[in-house]
């Protein structure tokens, strides 16, 4: 039998009945409110929609206040481009990760930190996705030159106010020059808090190494460096940052890993991304769990492996001969726009122009979209 307790009830003048204190509805979830035995009249709190709702006999309607609910997501930016190698034995340094940001309870965003607050999405409005494309390799450069060799940072990805960076590209020798900037695009700079995680660093002379990206935080981690000397054949390009892990260093003969990317099951299953490329060099750097490229392997052209399409991975570096022969880098792979949401508190809006995706999933008492390629606007209802 419920009951009613309160402190004080009584009449006014006008004959109305006022209480003294709050009026305290019971809170339920939306699994718990459909789970009820409810009559026309019934009122609730729903603490998933965060409004108040009454029972018409029907369904459930809400009073008042902004039509809303909380989301789910997973935006991951795309992946560095990795850098060529300059004649004379140079090895390219690799791409980093695209950034990783996600708000799914008891995972983790990149660069080490926990998931992201809930967030909110108004229904009947227009909210912007977008899916950044992986960084464009680096070109063939000619010998002795400054010849913009380094590795595109790749393209953001957008969910709502959700950014995630474009990850570093790849640095090569001559790039030294430039400290830090990305001279095939001089707004692409691979620093602090510009790009998602890190590129590797393609070429050091001594003990401080050139030119590796600084991952942003709560998106990636840094790169690596290279190792090497000029006209040496052990040369060594750095990995890519991941969004799990730095990039490893290059070590004689041997090019930098990759670093690791992340792991979520936002989609019921556990599915790793956003894993750094490898450096190139004689033995060439793995690439980062998560779609990470390899580096390039041996003495003469090599080319690196691009970053996996839709994880934001890394490309590997390239590397070059000694014949007056240089390499191209390899671009980084696209990235990836998931959300999940409660199936009973919405439907996602059927017009996704400019977008491309897999359509309405379903997980448990879950629906997910997988957002692959495109800019544009969704809604839902």
């Amino acid at each position: 039998m419920s009951e009613l307790k309160t402190n004080k009830i009584s009449t006014n003048d006008q004959n109305n009945v006022a209480i003294d204190n709050a009026l305290g509805l019971k809170s339920y979830t939306t699994a718990q409110r459909d789970a009820l035995t409810s009559v026309a009249g019934d009122m609730i709190y729903n603490t998933t929609t965060s409004k108040v709702e009454t029972y018409n006999g029907s369904a459930w309607e809400q009073a008042g206040g902004v039509d809303a609910f909380s989301i789910e997501y997973l935006v991951i930016a795309g992946g560095g481009g990795s850098a060529g190698g300059v004649p004379s034995y140079q090895r390219g340094g690799a791409g980093g990760a695209g950034g990783y940001r996600t708000n799914k309870t008891g995972q983790t965003s990149g660069g080490g930190s926990s998931a992201e607050p809930t967030l909110i999405v108004p229904k009947s409005s227009n909210i912007t996705v977008t899916v950044g494309a992986g960084g464009a390799a680096g070109i063939v450069p000619t010998y002795s030159s400054n010849d913009a060799t380094n590795g595109q940072t790749g393209n953001n990805s957008i969910f709502s106010y959700i950014t995630s960076l474009g990850g570093g590209g790849g640095s090569e020798y001559y790039s030294r020059a430039n400290r830090g900037t990305n001279p095939a695009n001089s707004s692409m700079r691979n620093q602090a808090g510009l790009v998602g995680s890190g590129g590797g660093g393609a070429w050091s002379q001594g003990p401080v190494g050139e030119d590796a990206g600084v991952g942003r935080t709560g998106q990636g981690f840094n790169g690596g460096i290279g190792q090497g000397s000029v006209g040496g054949s052990n040369l060594a390009g750095g990995g890519g940052g991941g969004a799990g892990a730095v990039g490893g260093n290059g070590s004689t003969g041997t090019g930098g890993t990759g670093g690791a990317g992340v792991s979520s099951d936002i989609t019921g299953s556990s599915v790793t991304r956003a894993g750094g490329g490898g450096g190139a060099s004689n033995t060439a750097g793995a690439g980062g769990s998560g779609g990470g490229g390899a580096g390039g392997a041996g003495t003469g052209i090599t080319t690196g492996t691009p970053g996996t399409v839709n994880t934001g991975g890394g490309a590997g570096g390239g590397g070059a001969s000694n014949t007056g022969s240089g390499s191209g880098g390899s671009a980084g792979g696209s990235g990836v726009v998931i959300l999940r949401w409660a199936t009973a508190d919405a439907t996602i809006g059927a017009t996704r122009t400019g977008l491309t995706d897999g359509g309405v999933q379903t997980d448990g008492s879950d629906s997910y979209i997988v957002f692959t390629a495109g800019t544009g606007t969704i809604s839902f209802s």
